[in-house]
């Protein structure tokens, strides 16, 4: 038997249009496919409990996928150099594939392994998979990343067509003397106590319940989706956020689904005229995903540290357990701030809109560090993006490259009358709103907006427009 492959995935866990998997059905040799639960390398960041519970899901679905083909899913826990130097020897590979990662200390642990694999005479291949548009590509004139939002857009837009969707190779055999790990013996589903019941409820992880998704979103949402998609309580909005970040679905397949399916509406129509402006919308929240890794590829402290510097001298509150809590199990006495928290504790996931309330909330109306915030999503949600959770949350708070002006505070009371006039999000997640143990308000927001901007009229104004680059926490 000749020297097999192996592919190794990683946040693209898919079988179609997966390049590093249809890299090695190409090389013509019996194949490996690995999975490495990788807690041990220095400066990755362990995955929050949310993200954890999808990840478990999310592998059964690949295994069963893979299998679907005639391979196999092998998977490793440890440091991903130390797995893959074993996994190689075991099987005597003579090839490694996988997909890019943008993140510093992924890009550095497969530079290592990159390097050792090809000095050991092991070819060693990445491909681009997770983004339509590689960071060293879309650049300004004076070959600098962008900064802001809209000039980034355009320039993608100019760009060649992303490549259509690779095929599903079935062609392909699978190396099977490679022992594997027991997926439950790594303890990724909560237990004492189960606290996953909603997110059960809210989701079926998979490949191919996201092209599903995807579908019916097309179909169904896309003409409602400029009117709808700020409003919580329709189900206006695609649902596809976690399974792009765990790589269920490729933003090429969702690029080319929604162009094909734009390419047969009859535009003369009101409603293929609205679907038609819906696919323009809905693709222009893909490319914000691009440009945030984008951002975290160029600046990658922008995960930790205050994008503009200014913010390194904004005087934080101190956050207190109790108001930390209060804030975090949606009893804040704020309706659409407690629905929010409520349906992000529940399902996982968070209504955008709402997401930038709560935000905002915490770091203007509480004026706690948004690094608080950030880590509390983290843990909580299965969509617990590296690039978009960061960057989000720099943008409500004001210090992010992109970022709207600190003084922009949203007032949960009037975003509510916007855009939940008739309560039902609100009464659906906080159905106590009417009893009397439901909690008065944290703050006064009034009064404590004042005080946000009191704060940021105390920091330098020349550093707030500096360079990115903050020092840190």
């Amino acid at each position: 038997m000749s020297a097999p492959s192996i592919v190794w995935f990683r946040d693209d866990l898919r079988v179609a249009d997966n390049p590093a998997l249809h890299e090695a059905a190409q090389r013509g040799e019996p194949v490996v496919c690995l999975y490495i639960l990788d807690d041990a390398s220095s400066g990755l960041r362990p995955l929050g409990g949310a993200a954890r519970w999808w990840l478990h899901h999310s592998l059964e679905s690949l295994g069963s996928s893979l299998r679907d083909i005639g391979l196999e899913l092998t998977l490793r826990r440890g440091a991903a150099a130390d797995v893959i130097d074993s996994v190689v020897a075991d099987a005597g590979a003579g090839a490694v594939f996988w997909n890019r990662r943008y993140g510093e200390a992924e890009r550095t642990v497969d530079a290592g392994i990159k390097a050792a694999l090809r000095a050991a005479g092991v070819e060693a291949r990445s491909s681009q998979a997770s983004l339509m548009f590689e960071p060293w590509t879309v650049l300004t004139g004076q070959g600098a990343p962008y900064r802001v939002f809209t000039p980034f857009y355009r320039s993608c837009l100019a760009q060649p067509e992303p490549r259509h969707p690779l095929p599903v190779d079935d062609d392909v055999t699978a190396f099977t003397g490679v022992a594997g790990d027991d997926l439950a013996d790594w303890n990724l589903l909560p237990t004492t106590p189960d606290w996953a019941g909603g997110l059960r409820e809210a989701w079926t992880p998979g490949e191919k319940t996201a092209l599903e998704r995807l579908r019916a979103f097309l179909a169904d949402e896309l003409s409602s989706y400029v009117a709808e998609q700020d409003l919580p309580a329709q189900d206006a909005t695609s649902g596809l956020s976690p399974y792009l970040r765990w790589g269920e679905i490729s933003p090429f397949q969702v690029w080319h689904e929604t162009r094909s399916f734009v390419a047969s509406l009859d535009r003369r129509t009101s409603e293929g005229a609205r679907a038609a402006d819906g696919a323009s919308a809905f693709l222009r929240q893909l490319v914000w995903r691009e440009f945030s890794y984008h951002l975290l590829f160029h600046w990658p402290q922008i995960t930790h540290s205050n994008m503009r510097p200014a913010f390194d001298d904004f005087p934080w509150a101190e956050p207190t357990d109790v108001v930390m809590e209060a804030w975090q199990m949606g009893r804040t006495g704020i309706p659409l701030v407690d629905a929010g928290m409520r349906e992000l504790w529940q399902t996982g996931i968070m209504h955008n809109r709402v997401r930038m309330v709560v935000a905002s909330f915490l770091v203007k109306n509480l004026r706690i560090d948004w690094r608080e915030g950030e880590r509390w999503f983290w843990d909580t949600l299965v969509d617990a993006d590296p690039a978009a959770n960061a960057v989000n949350w720099q943008w409500v708070a004001g210090s992010g490259v992109d970022a709207a002006p600190y003084f922009r505070v949203f007032n949960p009371e009037l975003q509510a009358s916007k855009f939940d006039p008739h309560r039902e999000y609100i009464r659906r997640f906080v159905p106590d709103i009417d009893a009397e143990t439901y909690p008065p308000p944290l703050v006064d927001l009034k009064e404590s907006r004042k005080a946000a901007l009191d704060a940021y009229a105390s920091i330098s104004k020349d550093r707030a427009l500096g360079e990115p680059g903050g020092s840190g926490d």
